[in-house]
């Protein structure tokens, strides 16, 4: 089972994926909907998520920003980044991301990327 924390803008996706993570053995502990968001929702997590799903175009900070400040912070969190933009692939992974799913997802395909980069 992994920790996870949710961060994009859609509030509705929130909802979506919280649904299907909890049906895969997954618990959701963090929401935040945009990367400075995420950066204060992080801190104040404790324990911290050792999973957190990432989207790229957010206001206030992007997927990237956050992913470096992120990681500054706690290593050890793998970033999967989820996201329509398939251009910031590279960005994203440069930026420390362990993957990179592309929107609109399937259950499957995410259930199975967070199994993939849980070890």
């Amino acid at each position: 089972m992994a920790t996870i924390m949710l961060v994009d803008d859609d509030q509705f996706l929130h909802k979506v994926l919280e649904r299907i993570l909890t049906i895969g053995g997954h618990k959701v502990v963090g929401h935040a909907h945009t990367g400075a968001e995420a950066l204060e929702e992080f801190v104040q997590l404790d324990p911290k998520p050792d999973t957190i799903l990432m989207d790229h175009r957010m206001p206030v900070m992007n997927g990237t920003t956050a992913t470096r400040e992120l990681l500054q912070m706690v290593s050890s969190v793998r970033i999967l980044f989820i996201s329509a933009d398939e251009t910031v692939y590279d960005e994203a992974v440069d930026a420390g991301a362990v993957g990179f799913l592309t929107k609109p997802i399937r259950s499957a395909d995410l259930l199975s990327a967070i199994k993939k980069h849980m070890s």
